[in-house]
């Protein structure tokens, strides 16, 4: 068995609402998504979707096809380890959400191969999980504490907060919500927004009401000051997120103990096989891995298997709003009545891929 195709179709994605998650991401209106498919010579095919509303497949799509599609071609496709290291040799040229985008085609193409779904093939510790609400930057206080309450009242098991990124705000922000909600699990996600003072000042107050975590307070690669912030604090802190990176860029987090949590998505980090080395080592530390949003439809479900083999990761991230999160399946991920979501059980990402809008809307093959 061998690998004889690969090829990215690009297709249009509009009518994307509006949408801001902090001061480095703002975008409405239109992007590209892709659809990659991994081929063998007895008629298998992996899939995965490279891009998202905010960031086009355009950006990856031609390093995709240039760099690492000769990386896999007459490969064995189930030697995909061995693949993979040589994947990421070409992380310079070619980026690694292409390489992430790689990774999860190849592991749907051997669960196909396998007829077995992902979460089996990385050893299945659950098959459904709590989901959160995970907010877009709203008008005002009151919004936010009128859509945790929305989402408290249906069920699911949490709700966090993307603020204004402005910190006398931001404590404005959280002090509204836990009023609103009560006894209801909260976090804050301030994306990489504040200096050092601030953090300090935002943590002790989200500290106080008894958020759940704090995530991302400093500027993604402060690891000095994310040391002193987590001295200061008893609040877990969420860090890890970005930068775009694979698995050795865990290793200073951990050792300088700068950060209580870890945090990835198949997008940002390279994809399964990343996730859940990361999610491994982090365990051995008696730390959580939460997996992050994947920024796309089929991301998510990969994201949903890796959650699926681990044991040390609490929720699923559902991003608001959700037009400009959902596009190109038949059948997306629901959170059901219980706040939990399930993982599909079809082999490989066991996803219902909407071939034909796919078909209709597309721009482009690259191959």
């Amino acid at each position: 068995m061998k690998i004889t195709d690969v090829s990215l179709t690009l297709f249009a994605w509009d009518d994307i609402p509006p949408t801001q998650y902090g001061l480095h991401s703002r975008f409405a209106g239109s992007s590209a998504l892709g659809l990659l498919r991994v081929r063998t010579d007895d008629g298998a095919e992996g899939h995965a979707f490279l891009g998202s509303a905010s960031n086009a497949a355009t950006t990856d799509g031609q390093g995709l096809i240039t760099h690492l599609k000769p990386v896999l071609m007459g490969k064995n496709p189930l030697h995909r380890e061995a693949i993979v290291t040589e994947l990421w040799r070409k992380q310079r040229v070619a980026g690694v959400r292409a390489i992430g985008a790689v990774d999860v085609a190849l592991w749907d193409l051997v669960g196909k191969i396998m007829g077995q779904p992902i979460h089996r093939l990385l050893g299945t510790f659950r098959e459904a999980v709590p989901a959160y609400a995970s907010s877009a930057v709203l008008p005002s206080a009151e919004a936010y504490a009128e859509q945790a309450l929305e989402y408290k009242e249906y069920g699911w098991a949490a709700y966090k907060i993307h603020p204004p990124t402005r910190w006398q705000d931001d404590i404005k922000v959280c002090e509204a919500v836990r009023k609103a909600v009560g006894d209801y699990t909260i976090m804050l996600d301030s994306t990489w927004a504040y200096d050092y003072p601030a953090a300090v000042r935002v943590g002790r107050a989200v500290e106080e009401m008894g958020y759940f975590w704090y995530e991302d307070p400093l500027h993604d690669q402060d690891i000095y000051n994310y040391v002193k912030l987590k001295q200061q604090l008893s609040i877990p802190i969420l860090a890890t997120e970005y930068p775009i990176a694979g698995f050795e860029s865990y290793q200073p987090w951990i050792m300088l103990q700068a950060t209580d949590f870890l945090r990835g998505d198949v997008a940002v980090k390279g994809g399964i096989t990343t996730l859940i080395k990361t999610a491994h080592l982090a365990e051995a530390f008696r730390m959580s891995y939460e997996v992050h949003h994947g920024g796309n439809s089929l991301n998510n479900v990969a994201n949903l298997h890796v959650i699926m083999a681990i044991r040390n990761t609490e929720l699923f991230e559902v991003l608001l709003p959700d037009g400009a999160q959902k596009y190109g399946l038949e059948q997306d991920i629901v959170v059901g009545r219980d706040g939990l979501v399930h993982v599909p059980n079809g082999p490989g990402l066991g996803a219902a891929i909407d071939f034909k809008l796919i078909e209709r809307k597309k721009v482009a093959v690259l191959s």
